[in-house]
Parts: structure tokens; sequence; C-alpha cells
């Protein structure tokens, strides 16, 4: 590997350009990803079209530059690649309207022609995000030109921009995002690019020009080591492929032990790069050392196999508890980095070492965009075919078994028989150590007790979901490893989830007369149960996962809501469903997942309240869940900030869980949390009366305004609740957070909890 020391000072820079141009490259990612959330709504679908969009733009990239340099041999090639920067970043200062044409587009779509979503969808994000994704890839012809004029390795230069990549996706989700907000983020990245690009031109400047052919010297690879031109290309495919295979299997098994939030996707993104880069830098000094790459790339499908069944038991040895949050996030990164590493750092040998013996921009471009047309095929067949059909343990052992038999094919065959022993060995371990996810436990971050069964299990492209009953009859709804709802055994009254049906019974009592209600997120559907009772023409329930209303049926409390005529499951993203849906309703309810998790804080910010109030009626009454007990004071005052933002006449309401319901009306003269029509309808059922229900009003509207002056607005550009401290704060001190919330609003209103509910009320300890 080529050392600092001993490069001159343009080699130097250029080193330097190259690590800025990586960072660059994954923070816009991120906020690629951001933005597709926000106008297509937070799906696999969504995610798996930017990132196959973003893949095939760099594979176009690196293909057309590859061919147009090969035919017209760039002299200085340090000007093409600054000109290249200054493309991305100038194209990236145009990111805000693109992505505001594609959610219009969205919209118009759905709305005059929703069987041509999919390619509107397509169409949209593939040219707002075309031109920076093909000069992404065509830097990597450039970087071997680079390469060749300071007598160095392409592969160091592919590692160096690797590594700057884990960089960009760490800086970006753990400091830029939380302390300037995306809009300011997108001039920030911008600004680096520009910078880059104009470095690189005055650079370009200053050096000779490069001679037309390559020193036949500087090819590492001994003669007989080279691969031809198929074996290569085989390589590239197949690495590039099972690399992504893994990235969505072993992802989604680690969610389960980190939680899905978007500093932990960061942190396992950022182990992968780093993996991937040092592979990079080590395929020059194994070349030298003469190891074959068949081996390699052997020992890396042989160790992805014996893998696996570590990845499957993450959520048992991983201890979440930490006064440290930030410090569990490096624990994180290096426990994962330890494991997954080595078979990732040997999977990231193969392409720049390949890349390392061409000499040609041609084919530097060809098997550089053959592996990023690769990557795409492998992320899809992973999440919406295998997944699905066999779980992540099997999807990950065929991402092994591909490569071993990639490997196979260019190991000489007197080393074939050991691998193929060791294979099978690999493979006999894995079976026999195979936990049993889906079928005999699941993973998640509580403890399943023994006697413990799964009742089902679903993996799909967005979430693996999951029902459970314990040997007492408890049964708990998992989605991605997070225990989401409980149903205690024959009961739909159990304390700790008391406030499910209450999040549909409030707004419905609230409002005089509910005709169309709409519930986003279904979770066991106690909240869709209850909103029925209160006898609606017609209830829409949107969840953003199909297979939760699939799961129904094993949670008796929903009392089979889903069969009810006047009811409409709706798989789709409860806020992209209401910017495109005509329909208006009375009462909205709604309980997404906690608010910190990966794409949630689209449900809690200001441009979310006020779409869903302009699908209101103009006496609609609209409940959101504020779950106190794992939201920390400055947050939870901030939802509360935020509704009241775009509900004025808002109130506070608690249940005897201790968890927080925010009731708001469309209405800002209605008699909001003294007034409930509802006792004065057929239904009977409740659980409160008339009084209770009126005593657990905790905050009014002028006294939730005072809580709500404790934080700030929740918007899409900040994102609050999904980057920074919101994230990690989850996994400190989070069982003192009711104790904290309630202490918070004790100094804007003096109360006891016996003046709300009464001494021998069931409810959860506040010092928990």
């Amino acid at each position: 590997m080529t050392s600092i020391r001993s490069l001159s000072a343009p080699a130097l820079t250029i080193h330097v350009l190259v690590l800025i141009s990586g960072m660059a490259a994954l923070s816009w990612e991120l906020i690629w990803q951001v933005k597709s959330t926000l106008a297509l709504g937070v799906s696999a679908w969504g995610t798996a079209l930017t990132l196959a969009v973003t893949m095939g733009g760099m594979c176009l990239g690196a293909l057309i530059m590859g061919r147009f340099l090969d035919h017209k041999p760039a002299a200085r090639p340090i000007r093409i690649y600054g000109l290249l920067e200054l493309a991305i970043g100038l194209s990236g200062l145009l990111l805000g309207t693109a992505f505001r044409y594609v959610e219009q587009l969205d919209s118009w779509v759905y709305a005059s022609a929703a069987g041509l979503a999919s390619l509107a969808h397509i169409t949209g994000i593939a040219l707002s995000l075309g031109i920076p994704t093909m000069a992404m890839g065509a830097t990597l012809p450039i970087l071997g030109l680079m390469a060749r004029q300071f007598k160095g390795s392409i592969a160091v230069l592919y590692g160096l921009n690797t590594f700057g990549a884990a960089l960009g996706v760490m800086i970006a989700a753990f400091f830029w995002i939380p302390l300037f907000g995306v809009a300011h983020v997108i001039l920030l990245i911008a600004g680096l690019n520009i910078l880059a690009g104009l470095a690189a031109l005055w650079l370009g400047r200053q050096m000779p020009s490069m001679p037309a052919e390559p020193p036949e010297e500087k090819i590492i690879s001994a003669p007989e080591n080279r691969l031809d031109t198929k074996a290569a290309a085989l390589i590239v495919f197949a690495t590039g492929f099972a690399t992504f295979m893994l990235e969505v299997a072993w992802f989604r098994s680690m969610t389960a032990a980190f939680l899905s939030t978007t500093s932990a996707f960061a942190v396992m993104l950022a182990c992968v790069l780093v993996a991937l880069a040092i592979g990079a830098w080590f395929a020059p000094f194994l070349k030298k050392h003469k190891k074959a790459l068949g081996v390699l790339v052997c020992w890396a499908g042989v160790l992805i196999i014996a893998t696996t069944p570590i990845v499957e038991r993450f959520d048992l040895f991983m201890h979440y508890a930490t006064t440290f949050p930030v410090f569990l996030f490096t624990r994180w990164f290096f426990l994962s980095l330890y494991i997954i590493g080595p078979a990732v750092i040997l999977l990231g040998v193969a392409l720049p070492w390949i890349l390392d013996d061409q000499t040609s921009t041609r084919k530097w471009g060809a098997l550089y965009g053959l592996n990023a047309f690769a990557s795409i095929l492998g992320s899809l067949c992973a999440g919406w075919l295998l997944l699905p059909s066999i779980g992540f343990a099997k999807t990950a052992w065929i991402a092994g078994i591909i490569v071993i038999a990639a490997g196979m094919l260019i190991l000489p065959k007197s080393s074939r028989t050991k691998f193929l022993a060791l294979s099978f060995a690999a493979l006999a371990a894995a079976f026999l150590f195979e936990s049993g996810i889906g079928k005999k436990r699941v993973q998640g971050t509580a403890t399943i007790s023994d006697g413990s069964i799964v009742l089902r299990a679903y993996d799909g492209p967005d979430a693996t979901v999951s029902a459970i009953e314990h040997g007492d009859g408890v049964r708990l709804l998992y989605i991605d490893g997070f225990v989401t709802t409980l149903q205690t055994k024959g009961s739909d009254k159990g304390v700790d989830d008391h406030y499910m049906p209450w999040m549909g019974y409030l707004p419905m009592m609230a409002h005089p007369d509910p005709e169309r209600a709409l519930v986003i997120c279904f979770g066991t559907g106690q909240t869709a149960n209850a909103v029925r009772k209160e006898a609606p023409d017609a209830l829409d329930i949107v969840d953003i996962n199909e297979n939760v209303f699939r799961l129904a049926e094993y949670f008796p409390a929903n009392e089979g809501v889903l069969q009810d005529q006047r009811v409409t499951p709706i798989a789709m993203d409860g806020r992209a469903y209401l910017r495109r849906t005509k329909e208006t309703y009375d009462v909205i309810t709604l309980e997404p997942m906690p608010p910190h998790f990966a794409g949630v804080n689209a449900l809690y910010s200001r441009e979310f309240y006020e779409q869903a109030r302009q699908k209101m009626t103009p006496d609609g009454v609209i409940a959101q869940w504020l779950p106190f007990h794992i939201v920390p004071p400055y947050y939870s005052a901030s939802i509360a900030r935020t509704f009241q933002s775009v509900f004025p006449n808002a109130i506070l309401w608690v249940d005897p869980s201790s968890t927080g319901i925010l009731l708001g009306s469309a209405d800002d003269n209605a008699d909001l949390g003294n007034s409930w029509p509802g006792f004065k309808r057929a239904f009977t059922g409740y659980d409160l009366s008339a009084a209770e229900v009126s005593r657990a009003v905790l905050l009014d509207k002028d006294e939730l305004a005072a809580y709500g002056k404790e934080g700030d607005l929740i918007t899409d550009d900040n994102q609050l609740l999904a980057y920074g401290k919101a994230a990690y704060q989850f996994h400190g001190l989070k069982g003192t957070y009711n104790k904290n919330n309630f202490a918070l609003i004790s100094g804007i209103k003096a109360f006891s909890w016996d003046d709300i509910w009464e001494a021998d009320t069931p409810h959860i300890e506040l010092e928990q």
C-alpha cells in the first residue's frame, strides 16, 4: 500500500480530494433517501427505487465515461474529475426543487391514473438523481487514469473513496443534519463538491500531461495470475450481487438488535463501507505477496455462511441500557465490524484487485458498471424474493454459496476439493446452529420467555413482523424486533395496551357526528376496532406493512375489525396516503412506531399535520400518540408544540398506562376536552366514565402551549426526531422519561396522579 510520506504534494492533494468526494457521495445518498421518502412515502419500494436509480446512474456513468476516454484519451484526467465534481455539486443545489416536482407528479398521477404511479416514480427519481449519479459513476475511470499518472494503484484510490463514504454517512447522520437541517446540509455537501471541483481544475493546470499509454510494469498481478475478461466479469458480478444481498439480509437481522433508528442504519452502513475500504487497500498488498484471488473469494463465501449464525444471535448478546449512548453506537460499530468485517473485507478485495489489473478506461468503466448493476439485482432479489420466501439466514447462505461458486471457477483444480469440503462444513454448521427465527423464536428487544411460541412470522421488503404468544397467554406483535403492542390473555383491557382503544374512542367521542374515519398504523387493530364501535359510515385503515393485516386474526381484541364491510385496509405510507387521497375525514387517529425510528419523523412533523388538516372536515378531530415512557421531555414537548402549531385547539389526555394522547380539533372554537358527544350515542361499552375521561385531560390548550415552549418545532427539514440526540437518547435513561415528563408538566400545572385517576386505578408507576 502507498505510504503517505512517499506521495508528492499533487498526489497527496488528489488523495484528499478523492476522500472528500467519497464523503460527499454517501452524504448525498443519505439526503436522497430522506427526500425520496418525503416525496413518495416511507416504503421498501421507494428505498429500492432510490437505490436502483443511484446504482443504475453510477453504472451508466462509468460505462459512458470509460468508452469516451478509450476513444479520446485524457491528457489531464484531474481536470475532468474537477468538472464531474462541479456537476455533482451544482445539480445538488437543485435537489429541493426537483423533489417538490416529484411529489407534485406523484399526487397528480394518483389522482388521474393511479396505475401509472410506479412509472411516474421511476421517471421522477431518475430525472432528479440522473445527473449526479452518472457523474459519480463517471469518476471511476478517472480514478484509474489519475492512479496511472502518479504511478499508484486504482485500488488504493477506490478504497480511500469508500472510506470517505463511511465517514460521510456517519458525519451527516450524527452531526450535519442535527446541527444544520436538511436544506443547509444540501448546501454544505454541494459546497464540498464545488470546492473539490475547483481545486481539481486548479491542480490540473499545474500538472504536466500524462502519457497516452500505461507502463506495463505497473500492472501488479503476475501474468499467470491475471484473470481473463470473462472470469473477471464473473467475479465482479458475483461479489457485487452478494455484497448487496448481505446488506439486505444481515441488516434486517441487526436491525432487530439495534432497532430501526436512522443512527443504527448509519452505523451498520459505515461498518460495511469501512470493511470494503480495508479490502480495497489490502488488494495491492495481497497481490505483491502472490495470494490467489480465487482463494480469497472462496474464503469470503465460507465466512459469510459461518458468520450468519452469529448474526442471527445479535439480539441475544446485545445490551441496550447505557448511560453513555454515544459509546453505545461505538460499541455497535466495532462489534459489527468484528463479526461481519472479515467476510466483507475479503469480498471488498475482488473489485479493486481486478480493476488494478486493467489498463484501459473502457474496462475500468465496464467492470465497475457491471458491479453496480449486480448490486441492484442483489438487493432486489434479497428484499423482494428471498427474504419473504426463505428468511434472512438462508438468504445469507445463498449469498455465500454464490461467492464460493464464483471463486471455485478461478481456483486451481488442486484447491477445489479443499474448499468444497470447507463449504459443506460451513453449511452444515450454519444449518445445525440455525436459531429457528420465525419458527422457534423471533429477534427482538424484549426477552422471549420459555414456553413462548411463534404464531406467525412474515419477512417482507418493508419489515419483519411476528405474532408471539408467551406461556402465560400474553400475545405480542413484533415489528423488526420491537414490541409494538401486547394483548393480555382473555381481555382487551390490559394495563399496558389500555390506551390503544382510547386512541380510537377519544377522537370519535369528541366529534358530534363522525361519519368517516381514518386510522393510520394498524398494529393489532385495537384502535381501529374502537373507532369501528363508534359506528362511522366508513373506516379506512392505512398501514405501510400489509403483513400486519395478515396477523390481525391472532389478536382477538380487534374483534375481526377487518371483516367489517365498512372497513377498507390500505397498504401504504400514511403520509403519502393523505397527500394522494381525495377523501376528507371527520376523525384521524394515528399511533406510529416510536418517534425516533427511521422514517417516523415524517408523521410527527409540522408538514404532516398541515396535510392532515387539509384532509379533515371543518369540525374534524385528530388524535396523536405521545409516548412519555420512551421520549425525553424536550422531544415530548417538541411533539406537543408542533401538533399545536397546526391545531391550536388541542389538549393532552393521559391514560392510566401513563402514556399521552394529543387531541386536536380543526374547529378552533370547539369545546374540546369538556364536551364528549360520544357518551350520548348508542355505544356504551367504555371502561371509563364520562367524569373519568374529562378528569384525564391533563393539559388544556393554554397549558399545552406552555408545555410546548419547552421544545422546538419538528419539521421535514430539521428531522428533529430522526437524527442526533433523539435517536440515541432512547437507549439511555429511558426508564426515567415518564417521571421526568410529568415533573416538567408539574411545573406548568400542579397535579397529583390521584387528581386524575383514583388511587386504585391500575397504572404504570411513574418511577419505571
